[in-house]
């Protein structure tokens, strides 16, 4: 396949005649209901991280997938273990006929998560579904059935999870009545609480919402993300996350970190709850994990996971052989090309660039983020006060300029960017290029 040397090149409009006449075909196959951020649709993508749609155009991806393919696109060591796989069997379903690749994973998943701890895990198809699942292991191990959630939170789009994520639209809205007994607290929000408010304090402050609005001793479990992801990149204030941690424990309540988005390196820890050294009973991990085949996965305490009766957690295509194949070698890739070490280069570039731009530009209220998760929170200039038009106009501009740029947060304030751990330093540089004048273009 000829790869394009000239990452930024446009060749048409975007999106282009051929990618327009696709969105034709789109919408009179697929439902309304499933929107697509840039309809240019993709022919290939590098493995440094140029998305060449069927146009021609080649554009340089800050979105990995939403944080899918951090190790880049058709990663060589993927590839291979895939064809592999995929010669040797595709599926027999691990609860009929058990392969070794599915406790290979496990296996590996007990080894990197944090804690030194016994631990078992059990794989799933989605970051929903993994969700849902431990919500039902730590039911089952507490015999207890509330849980709590935060303020901005994103836990998926099943119906518990839907309970769980905080957004409304286009994540709830028209879809209920959800699942019963979910609770919502406040999250740490250092640029909305104010600098002089430490993690410690919105600890006690979640905590006491907790405790003022329901029982304890009927709360099963607190599921957080440790950064948050569709909420708007929130990373809490230093202590707030020990201080929860340390109330659950005290509590009986099992702690479960969502890590679907923050996982596998994407943060430059390999979790990114090792950042301030807790160790959750329960970890949920999705997206990164096989280098864009789907699986996902909960890993926790032996004690909480075990709990379960026999056959009571599964499903027919979860820890797909090829896909625990693809995780296997993306672990591997992780580990011997030294993704944590380039994580972390791409947030000093990043923070560099961005904080220079923030530093002439009173409308970027924060630049935030850790390793390749890196986001900036735009405002009306002088306030707090989102700006979700700006935002959607910045995107916008560098789209049509050949940068795939997302946004998120609870307001829809938020540009998000999640390159892949390959992108080179140059191709990074470029994409900030377009993002500085994307600014520019707005003022």
């Amino acid at each position: 396949m000829t790869v394009s040397t000239s990452p930024q090149r446009l060749t048409t409009a975007v999106p282009g005649p051929l990618s327009e006449l696709l969105t034709s075909r789109k919408s009179a196959a697929v439902a309304d209901g499933v929107a697509t951020t840039l309809p240019a649709y993709v022919d290939h993508v590098t493995a440094d991280g140029v998305v060449v749609d069927v146009d021609g155009n080649s554009l340089i991806d800050m979105g990995s997938g939403i944080a899918v393919t951090s190790i880049g696109n058709a990663a060589p060591r993927v590839v291979a273990a895939v064809k592999a796989q995929v010669e040797r069997f595709t599926h027999t379903c691990f609860m009929v006929s058990p392969y070794e690749e599915y406790v290979a994973v496990a296996e590996a998943l007990n080894a990197l998560t944090p804690g030194d701890h016994d631990k078992r895990s059990a794989l799933f198809n989605s970051g929903a579904e993994a969700v849902e699942n431990a919500i039902k292991v730590a039911r089952h191990h507490t015999k207890r059935t509330a849980v709590v959630a935060f303020d901005h939170a994103y836990h998926g789009r099943t119906n518990l999870t839907m309970a769980l994520t905080a957004k409304e639209m286009p994540y709830k809205h028209g879809f209920g009545p959800f699942a019963p007994d979910v609770h919502r607290v406040p999250m740490s929000y250092p640029l909305r609480d104010g600098a002089e408010f430490t993690g410690a304090q919105a600890a006690a402050r979640a905590i006491a919402h907790i405790e003022s609005s329901l029982n304890v001793t009927d709360l099963a479990a607190v599921i957080i993300e440790p950064i948050q992801g569709e909420g708007g990149f929130i990373e809490p204030a230093p202590g707030f996350l020990p201080a929860l941690v340390d109330w659950c424990r005290a509590n009986g309540v099992v702690f479960i970190a969502d890590e679907v988005q923050t996982g596998f390196a994407r943060t430059g820890d390999m979790f990114a709850c090792e950042h301030e050294g807790i160790v959750p009973d329960l970890i949920v991990t999705a997206k990164g994990i096989a280098g864009g085949l789907p699986l996902a996965a909960i890993t926790g305490t032996a004690a909480v996971m075990n709990s379960v009766h026999a056959g009571g957690l599964g499903g027919t295509y979860g820890g797909n052989p090829i896909a625990c194949a693809a995780a296997l070698a993306a672990i591997e890739t992780i580990q011997e090309d030294h993704l944590l070490g380039k994580a972390r280069h791409i947030e000093k570039v990043m923070k560099d660039r961005l904080h220079a731009i923030q530093s002439a530009d009173p409308r970027i209220g924060d630049v935030r983020g850790r390793g390749a998760m890196i986001a900036v929170e735009l405002v009306k200039a002088g306030t707090t006060d989102p700006d979700a038009a700006l935002t959607a106009a910045v995107a916008a501009d560098a789209r049509r300029n050949g940068v795939i740029v997302l946004t998120c947060g609870t307001d829809g304030n938020v540009l998000r960017f999640l390159p892949p751990l390959t992108i080179g330093e140059d191709l990074l540089n470029e994409a900030l290029d377009v993002i500085a004048a994307a600014f520019e273009a707005t003022r």
